[in-house]
């Protein structure tokens, strides 16, 4: 147990540095904008300043649903913005003040109101994506492939454009682990419910998911069975896979100062700002390195 807590003040120590260290230029910070009326009912707004915006992505991060703070993801608003698009980095509540599936309708009310509000604003940053990392991946993915939260939100809304995913625990069954069997708790009778993938369907939005061979939290299988599945149901799909890279690297490769673990902030700007996709018929299995 110690050991744990240890492991988690270094991950949150390592994200932090990140952030205060790799500020960019030329980019607009709207801090603490309220998406709903509770404390962590809050996100941060990144936008290039000088350029029109291409695309807006709205970004949950990682910790287990159990930790985290937009505020220690600023160096993720700020290397996205650089490329040309804006970011909304949101907090939604966690365990164990709440459990599933409380945390996918904060993540819903964010997305609602990015597309309401900070999109419209945006002069036609169109499309509109979810994005995580480990846990906020998995959010992002079941915003995007099971579209009751949205609707549950504002049954008018758009649908997420597309999903990118950055070593998500897609496939698991969060009911039978011991370290998410509590959080998941409504979920036990229906597993299914509390899985990304067994919502994917032709009608789910393209998708891009990068993954670390090198990580021992989030096993790569969640990455290819999730490409997997939807490349089954026809959907775009590409799963980029490096070698060496280890979960938190992963999100900390979009850092300005750390892109030399991976090119990750690359092949994230390629997708956002590409409306069209390559035909993926004859392609190679999903898997594979980068």
């Amino acid at each position: 147990m110690l050991a744990a807590a240890r492991s988690e003040q270094s991950r949150q120590g390592l994200i932090a540095a990140a952030s205060y260290l790799t500020r960019e230029a030329d980019i607009d910070v709207r801090r603490d904008i309220a998406y709903g009326s509770l404390p962590r009912q809050h996100l941060d707004l990144y936008s290039p300043r000088s350029r029109r915006s291409r695309a807006v992505i709205v970004f949950f991060y990682g910790g287990g649903w159990e930790s985290g703070d937009r505020a220690m993801y600023g160096f993720v608003g700020y290397a996205l913005a650089s490329r040309g698009l804006t970011v909304a980095v949101a907090d939604y509540r966690l365990y164990p003040e709440i459990r599933f599936p409380t945390f996918m309708q904060d993540a819903a009310a964010a997305y609602v109101f990015v597309a309401r509000t900070i999109a419209q604003d945006a002069t036609g940053a169109e499309p509109i994506y979810v994005m995580g990392h480990s846990a906020g991946a998995y959010i992002a993915a079941l915003l995007a492939y099971d579209p009751a939260y949205i609707r549950m939100a504002e049954p008018d809304a758009p649908a997420p454009a597309g999903v990118i995913g950055m070593s998500g625990p897609y496939a698991f069954n969060p009911t039978t682990w011991p370290s998410t069997r509590d959080i998941f708790a409504a979920a036990r009778q229906t597993p299914d419910q509390a899985r990304p993938i067994a919502f994917v369907n032709a009608s789910s939005p393209p998708t891009l998911l990068l993954q670390g061979l090198a990580d021992g939290t989030v096993q790569p299988y969640n990455s290819r069975d999730l490409c997997t599945a939807l490349r089954a149901s026809g959907v775009w799909a590409r799963l980029i896979e490096y070698p060496r890279l280890g979960h938190i690297p992963m999100v900390l490769s979009l850092a300005r100062n750390m892109r030399w673990l991976a090119p990750t902030l690359d092949a994230i700007t390629d997708f956002a700002i590409s409306p069209s996709r390559p035909d993926q018929s004859g392609s190679k299995p999903c898997g594979g390195p980068a």
